[in-house]
Parts: C-alpha cells; sequence; structure tokens
C-alpha cells in the first residue's frame, strides 16, 4: 500500500469483521520524527495460536482466499524505516495493534488520506464506535462517532454521502490545524 492511511483501514475493516462494536486509532507524531499507530478494539479477538501466526501471509481468517497479507505487509512497512509492530489479542476481549515508523526514513510511506480513510470506516460500519485521536507537536484533535451521533440523532445514518462528505471535510479541517 501507498499510504498508511489505507493499513489503518485495513486493520479496521478486520476489526469490524471480528464482531467490534468500538474502534480506536490513536495517531502519535513525536519530535523524534516516530509515528506511532494504536488501532485497538473490543472484537472477539484472537486465540494464542491464530495470534502467533497472524504475520504469516498464508495464515487467514476468511474462507474466499488462502492468504491474508494486511498484517503482514503492515510490519513489513513498519520495519523498514527501523520500526516495529507489536499485536495484542485476548479471546473474547479484542485485540491491539501497535506500529511504529521513522518518519524521516526513505521507505516510510507517506501518511495520506487520512480524513477520506477515517471518513470510510465510518461509513463502512456506521453501527460501530469509532474513534480517531491525532497527536503532533502543533496539536491534537479528536473525532468520535458517538458525538456525532448525538448531534444528528437516530433519524440520520452515518453512512449516508452527506455524512460521509461532512466527516471528511471537518477532518481535513482538524488535520489542518495540527
Amino acid at each position: 500500500m501507498k499510504e498508511l492511511a489505507l493499513y489503518f483501514l485495513d486493520i479496521v475493516k478486520n476489526s469490524t469483521a471480528a464482531g467490534a462494536r468500538h474502534v480506536n486509532l490513536s495517531l502519535s507524531e513525536c519530535e523524534d520524527g516516530t509515528l506511532t499507530a494504536v488501532i485497538s478494539d473490543d472484537g472477539k479477538g484472537m486465540s494464542p495460536d491464530l495470534l502467533a501466526a497472524v504475520s504469516d501471509p498464508f495464515t487467514t481468517t476468511r474462507t474466499t482466499r488462502k492468504v491474508g497479507m494486511g498484517i503482514p505487509l503492515y510490519r513489513m512497512a513498519a520495519e523498514q524505516t527501523g520500526g516495529s509492530l507489536s499485536l495484542e489479542s485476548t479471546l473474547g476481549a479484542g485485540t491491539t495493534i501497535t506500529a511504529v515508523f521513522h518518519r524521516d526514513h526513505l521507505d516510510c510511506p507517506p501518511l495520506g488520506d487520512l480524513p477520506g480513510a477515517a471518513a470510510l470506516m465510518v461509513q463502512g460500519s456506521p453501527q460501530v464506535d469509532f474513534t480517531l485521536v491525532h497527536t503532533t507537536v502543533k496539536g491534537s484533535y479528536t473525532f468520535q462517532t458517538e458525538q456525532i451521533r448525538d448531534l444528528l440523532g437516530p433519524e440520520v445514518p452515518l453512512d449516508t454521502p452527506e455524512v460521509f462528505l461532512w466527516i471528511r471535510e471537518f477532518l481535513a479541517e482538524q488535520e489542518a490545524n495540527i
């Protein structure tokens, strides 16, 4: 993948497929040039055997194909920058994936279209409570779908095109401020 935002989208899609009702994406950009991305969910989690094998591209829970490239490619992207990837999961409780990227490394993919990817996360799983926190040395913001639902009320679903556009524009404004 050419952008980190696409990796985030892929991992969040895995979370929702695992039955997560809450997904948190936290991005922390530090003065030392690192970007730490933490994606956590309350999905079904992984057994110890699956957790040990999940970085193998020939390990997948999908029945439609026999390869799963998301986590192995995400790990490779982090490690190519001198960073790392760690996974923690408890069966029945959820999963946390932490990736560290060295942003000044030649092989580090750009962050990409985070507002567009986050809006797609919400549109693709409008029933999931999604939280995005992005912190840089200039500032931070927090976006929560629970707050959007409270503002819009139950009659406006989060997967409508108008809401998608509003979320993407709102997040683009927030990104411009940090």
